[in-house]
């Protein structure tokens, strides 16, 4: 059964890209949305698009006061701290999602912080560019994508169908459910150190004319290496202990492929390609 109907209201806080994003999608399917975010100009280019139907360059009210849904696209800290001042405004019987990257540093608190008879239920999709901002607002990102539902004891099961549900509204192609510390272990793996490599392997060389000379594989390999340093450096840093795990186990592969090279033992290097050409096999999306 259908839980997000669009005569409910959604707010949006934060409109960067994943938030311009989700206000593109939700206005297609209908709904009503606004839109709270720090600069005039952000709001008045929502407007002027059509992402949005109202909005406001700081936290508003009447917009808090009657939404029956709000999505948080905003940095960790500054979401806690959002909640901290504002949270007592939402109506009872709202309900809130994110868009975080991490869980087991913001979903607690922020379940604390909220008054009796409001909900949240964390969300992360997994999906995204290398710009930044609501000019480059862009719903296809969701489509063939993934979406992680991350619940804990305090979720309600309305609460937990009714974020699943809304992945499904925005056009994501599976829907799954983590806890919060099996999200930032998985997380910590596929998206953390992924970007740890690519910046790694920028930083490995400063030769200016290497862009003359390179091919595709390179610039697949370090297309996320163009980072947002303030936004990853957080994340980085709040999820730290599983993120270290995850480089020390690079680490040790990386060394043992090292040392196949340096030895010359081709058969184990061999192996080595072949574990990796299988494993990567499961990733490949369907239709590619």
């Amino acid at each position: 059964m259908k839980l997000i109907r669009n005569d409910k209201k959604i707010l949006i806080v934060g409109l960067g890209l994943l938030g311009g994003s989700y206000a593109k999608a939700l206005k297609k399917q209908g709904f009503h949305v606004s839109a709270i975010a720090r600069r005039r100009e952000t709001v008045d280019y929502a407007l002027s698009r059509g992402l949005i139907d109202e909005g406001a360059a700081e936290p508003d009210e009447k917009l808090i006061r009657e939404a029956d849904i709000a999505v948080f696209a905003l940095y960790p800290h500054v979401f806690i701290e959002w909640v901290e001042k504002y949270g007592a405004l939402f109506k009872k019987g709202a309900f809130l999602t994110d868009v975080t990257g991490v869980k087991g540093a913001v979903v607690y608190k922020i379940q604390e912080l909220l008054p009796e008879g409001v909900e949240f239920i964390a969300a992360h999709p997994m999906a995204g560019k290398e710009v930044y901002g609501v000019e480059n607002a862009d719903d296809s990102i969701f489509h063939g994508a993934n979406y992680i539902v991350v619940p804990t004891e305090k979720n309600t099961p309305e609460g937990i169908e009714l974020c699943e549900d809304l992945g499904r509204v925005l056009g994501f192609r599976d829907v799954s459910r983590l806890s919060p510390s099996k999200h930032d272990e998985m997380i910590a793996f596929l998206s953390q150190l992924t970007h740890c490599i690519a910046v790694a392997l920028m930083c490995a060389s400063d030769e200016p004319s290497l862009v003359r000379y390179t091919g595709d594989s390179f610039r697949d390999l370090t297309r996320i290496a163009r980072i947002n340093d303030l936004m990853w450096s957080e994340l980085f840093m709040d999820n730290r202990e599983a993120l270290l795990r995850e480089m020390d186990s690079f680490k040790n592969a990386f060394s043992e492929l090292y040392d196949t090279v340096k030895r010359g033992d081709v058969p184990r290097m061999r192996e080595m390609m072949r574990i990796s050409t299988e494993r990567r096999a499961r990733f490949d999306k369907k239709g590619d």
